[in-house]
């Protein structure tokens, strides 16, 4: 039902997060990130709750990935059916697959990423989004997006994928990017990538006008917010 790739920016400390799924709006349950602090992905009959709670954790309480992704999992019992990515601030990761998880499910870490599916054409799937996110250029949301672009390449999900989402988060405590496509017939990484090539030219520029209103563009449309 789902594949996505989480991920941080040595360069720019940006952590982020890109999300397909077959069922509708994924992005409403599934992405969780957190300026500072870290990015997860919880999927597989999704348990929300496992996102806030997991970066809670590594906040609060200063547990890096594998030790808040345990604990988090430890109070839940149906822990067997969740499917959950983690990267924090300093780029270590973690992940977990329960045996219930469906169909073909396979999760895999890199260099400050992990990706992760369910359901999927076959393993090979997101083995080929940890080179791709590696070795792309471009901003977190152009590595992130290549790599779903080659998850979409190798065979993606066993079924029709309908929702999207790309999240990101620089250095306000409000995402950088929040990007969905909560239903379409066909392609929504295509167009959820293309949203972001609409919106990455603007992104700065709506940073400006939260902080300093005055210095920030105009691009004269009505209401303009």
């Amino acid at each position: 039902m789902t594949f996505s790739i989480v991920g941080r920016c040595e360069e720019t400390g940006q952590l982020g997060i890109a999300i397909s799924s077959s069922s509708i709006a994924v992005g409403a349950r599934c992405p969780w990130v957190r300026a500072g602090v870290g990015v997860v992905a919880t999927q597989n009959v999704t348990l929300p709750a496992l996102g806030p709670q997991i970066l809670d954790h590594m906040e609060g309480a200063k547990l890096n990935p594998v030790e808040a992704l345990d604990r988090a999992l430890s109070v839940n019992q149906w822990s067997e059916y969740r499917q959950v990515t983690v990267v924090d601030a300093q780029g270590r990761t973690a992940f977990f697959s329960g045996k219930e998880a469906l169909g073909t499910y396979h999760a895999v870490a890199g260099k400050q990423c992990v990706a992760a599916g369910n359901m999927l054409a076959g393993v090979h799937v997101i083995e080929a989004m940890i080179p791709a996110f590696e070795n792309a250029s471009g901003q977190l949301a152009d590595r992130l997006l290549a790599a779903m672009h080659a998850a979409v390449a190798a065979g993606g999900e066993a079924g029709p994928v309908h929702s999207a989402a790309l999240k990101i988060a620089g250095e306000q405590s409000w995402p950088l990017v929040d990007l969905r496509v909560d239903w379409a017939d066909d392609h929504p990484i295509g167009k959820l990538d293309g949203l972001w090539q609409a919106y990455k030219p603007q992104m700065q520029d709506y940073v400006t006008r939260a902080l300093n209103p005055t210095a920030a563009p105009s691009y004269g449309v009505p209401g303009d917010e």
